[in-house]
């Protein structure tokens, strides 16, 4: 056994990183020197130290080593989510009412921007206090549950009683608990287990898959998500860089501003007057805010609409005066105008090297997306009211569907 460990030290030129005189076993008053400590040159360079820690209490007769390494690691950052649905109502209805002030005067286009951004920034700050926040963990699982949870927190629990009181008693109580857990969750994970492979014994396609990924990528590490290579018209080799990536985009979906050419449109004019109450009520901006999706794709304000709705009762007289100062002025304001602009792969394509593989989503700012559903709908309803739109309009209207289109089109056929 000795001449295979000299053997192996040798031929990888391990070196020693604890010192040769130094006691790491202590039984019956005899001292040994029995533990050593070996690394690779590589090693050696990033320790910075390496010796007996006598603080650690533990019942072995081997004193406890402690290393420690200078590593260049790659932080990771965790994606954090905000619990909306967890929100704490009565702190975010207190601080509304004391920092959101109903008196401001609405009278130019600067004013209703300052008022904007002051309304924003007061929400940003209720998210940070009543919003709780979670960050996603690499070690959850699907099989955990409400067992294991339990019997983890009460071994945690049982290990601080016998760092506290280091009795023999608190000991046993923590070891006698400790394999309870492990047996716990080795029963429930063999149990999701089984539940999945009898689902997919199930299912002729899943079990296929299943078999093809044990054969083949089983072993393998998981990939991180990158974005795929894109290729350029005019350039043969493929673009693997994140900024050349970002130019490509660019200019497929943002493109130069130009006129629209309106020639070939002839010019006519329509004489028609129409009254309507051009202030925004109170039930129509209620009624709009609760209509939309409470978790709804925010913007980059971060701003969602469940947060609107639980505040409605305090932002119900600040919403509907800053809408009717936008009516009023005819003014959208600057912050309305911001977008968050994400790039999403279309579904069910074969490669993706190609960027008219890709598609944009805009997320809008959540106050903006009021003020616009109230006059679409303001807009739609005088359009039906005066038959400003003929029958056969079917594009951006309600309830037509392809199906119209079809019918309409068969009507005129047999009628002619």
């Amino acid at each position: 056994m000795t001449d295979t460990l000299l053997n192996i030290i040798t031929n990888t030129r391990l070196k020693l990183l604890l010192k040769s005189d130094i006691i790491t076993c202590k039984a019956h008053n005899q001292f040994t020197m029995i533990d050593l400590v070996f690394s690779s040159e590589k090693i050696q360079f990033m320790t910075r130290k390496c010796k007996i820690w006598i603080n650690l209490h533990q019942r072995l007769n081997h004193l406890s080593i402690i290393t420690k390494l200078c590593l260049q690691t790659i932080s990771v950052q965790l994606l954090i989510q905000q619990l909306w649905k967890k929100m704490n109502t009565e702190a975010l209805s207190a601080y509304l009412q004391i920092h959101i002030s109903l008196k401001c005067s609405l009278d130019d286009k600067t004013m209703m921007n300052v008022r904007v951004c002051k309304i924003i920034r007061v929400l940003q700050k209720i998210i940070e206090k009543s919003i709780l926040l979670t960050k996603s963990s690499n070690w959850a699982r699907d099989f955990w549950n409400q067992s294991c949870f339990e019997v983890v927190m009460k071994s945690r629990w049982l290990w601080i009683i016998w760092k506290t009181q280091d009795t023999l008693e608190a000991w046993n109580e923590y070891l006698k608990h400790n394999n309870h857990k492990n047996k716990i969750i080795q029963q429930t994970k063999c149990t999701h287990f089984r539940t999945q492979m009898h689902e997919l014994s199930k299912a002729l396609k899943l079990i296929w898959c299943f078999a093809k990924w044990a054969r083949i990528e089983s072993q393998l590490f998981k990939k991180l998500s990158q974005f795929s290579s894109l290729k350029r018209s005019n350039i043969d080799h493929m673009i693997t860089t994140f900024k050349k990536k970002i130019e490509i985009l660019q200019r497929k979906f943002f493109l130069s501003s130009s006129q629209a050419n309106v020639n070939d449109i002839a010019k006519s004019f329509i004489s028609l007057t129409v009254s309507f109450n051009s202030r925004i009520t109170e039930d129509e901006v209620k009624q709009t805010i609760k209509w939309v999706k409470a978790d709804k794709a925010s913007s980059a304000s971060d701003i969602s609409n469940r947060m609107l709705q639980a505040s409605l009762a305090e932002l119900i007289s600040v919403l509907m005066s800053l809408f009717n100062a936008c009516v009023i002025h005819k003014y959208h304001s600057k912050q309305f105008k911001k977008t968050q602009t994400i790039v999403l792969r279309k579904l069910k394509k074969s490669d993706y090297i190609d960027s008219k593989m890709y598609q944009l989503i805009a997320l809008l700012d959540i106050m903006s997306k009021a003020l616009k559903s109230i006059m679409i709908k303001r807009l739609s309803d005088i359009v039906k009211t005066h038959h400003m739109l003929s029958n056969a309009q079917m594009k951006v209207r309600r309830k037509q569907f392809v199906i119209s289109t079809l019918n309409l089109l068969i009507d005129q056929v047999h009628t002619v």
